[in-house]
């Protein structure tokens, strides 16, 4: 596709796929290239370099976000519905967690997030630095619960790359070997036969309960002691 022709959008489309697939260790501008029809020097004019491509199609992922009206729905359901959309948007692109840590990462799609999740706060009647730690503690808990899916997405593609054969099985061969670790424990072993044994697994329902509590402690700041 010559470079006229091309645009940013289709660029971005294309990279976020890529990245999907692929992790940051997948993307490259030839391959990206290929995947649009176009030379990896069209790609280049339109984004700049591979890091403002990463930026850029990290940035983009942000609009998935929903951004409910807090007086319209509640504080509580508005700040549930947005920390929900947040987990299911990492989880979908968990490639985005690694850029979080390899590049400074912020545009006007997370900006517009950050402003509207401080509203929330503010709304709930959190002011000042308070409407900020109250959304870093729901935003921090939020990105915790979706490593385990990154991770497990990062580790596939290594052991891919690598030449592993079969990833799911060298994992579950790492796996049994933790099981006979984990089996010398008695809390650990009699949690074998569970989903929370899986590599980077937690309990079913982890997410809901401990976002319901961390609302309920906010409910409770604002609120105040009771006597």
């Amino acid at each position: 596709m010559p470079r006229n022709t091309l645009t940013r959008e289709q660029i971005l489309t294309a990279a976020i796929t890529l990245l999907d697939a692929e992790g940051l260790e997948g993307l490259n501008m030839r391959a990206l290239g290929q995947r649009l029809g176009s030379a990896a020097t069209a790609v280049y004019w339109h984004v700049g370099s591979k890091d403002n491509l990463i930026a850029l199609a990290g940035d983009n992922l942000w609009h998935e976000i929903a951004l409910p009206a807090p007086d319209e729905v509640g504080w509580r359901t508005a700040a549930t519905i947005m920390a929900r959309d947040l987990y299911a948007m990492l989880t979908r692109h968990p490639w985005l967690l690694q850029a979080f840590g390899s590049l400074l990462m912020f545009g006007p799609g997370k900006a517009r997030h950050d402003d509207h999740l401080l509203a929330i706060y503010e709304t709930a009647g959190f002011a000042g630095p308070a409407a900020d730690q109250a959304a870093a503690a729901v935003f921090t808990f939020v990105l915790g619960n979706a490593l385990g899916t990154a991770a497990t997405a990062s580790l596939t593609r290594k052991l891919r790359r690598e030449g592993s054969g079969d990833a799911e099985q060298a994992i579950g061969d790492a796996q049994a070997e933790a099981r006979e670790i984990a089996a010398q424990f008695p809390r650990l072993r009699a949690r074998l036969d569970t989903h929370s044994a899986d590599y980077g697994a937690a309990p079913d329902n982890t997410f809901q309960i401990g976002l319901q509590a961390i609302l309920d402690g906010l409910e409770a700041l604002q609120r105040g002691p009771t006597r």
